[in-house]
């Protein structure tokens, strides 16, 4: 099993970031998804990694403790989950997000290595945190 953790301190209060994180339509299209559809617990994501093209199929999560969570249910991981947790901090809130996945190597192959899919993520991460940052203080 591989990880990806990416955390960020902002400067707004826990629930003030937790409604930005579950608008998530606006949230997982500020990770530079292509294509952003969701229909109630479903999302769908494509995105272009490289000289290919990722679609998944996610399954949003009852979890109590996340602001935001979601499982792949079809895609080109084995298995796939990633967990949004926002914790008070000094007047803020730092927000955490953590991703494992197992490679489906019968479906990426040559094409993709864990290094590829764990520096794409951070891409990702790291691009939500700064639409996060952005809807906060504009």
């Amino acid at each position: 099993m591989e990880s990806v953790t990416v955390s960020r301190r902002l400067d707004a209060p826990v629930d003030v970031v937790r409604d930005r994180v579950r608008d998530v339509e606006g949230f997982m299209r500020a990770g530079g998804f292509d294509e952003v559809v969701v229909d109630g617990d479903r999302v769908e994501l494509t995105n272009r990694v490289g000289i290919a093209t990722v679609s998944l199929s996610l399954e949003l999560l009852d979890d109590e403790a996340a602001a935001l969570a979601y499982r792949q249910r079809d895609g080109l991981f084995e298995t796939m989950t990633s967990r949004y947790t926002l914790t008070p901090a000094d007047g803020g809130c730092e927000v955490t997000a953590h991703t494992e996945f197992q490679l489906d190597l019968a479906l990426v192959g040559e094409l993709m290595d864990a290094t590829v899919i764990k520096r794409q993520r951070r891409r990702e991460l790291n691009a939500q945190f700064d639409w996060l940052e952005a809807q906060i203080s504009g």
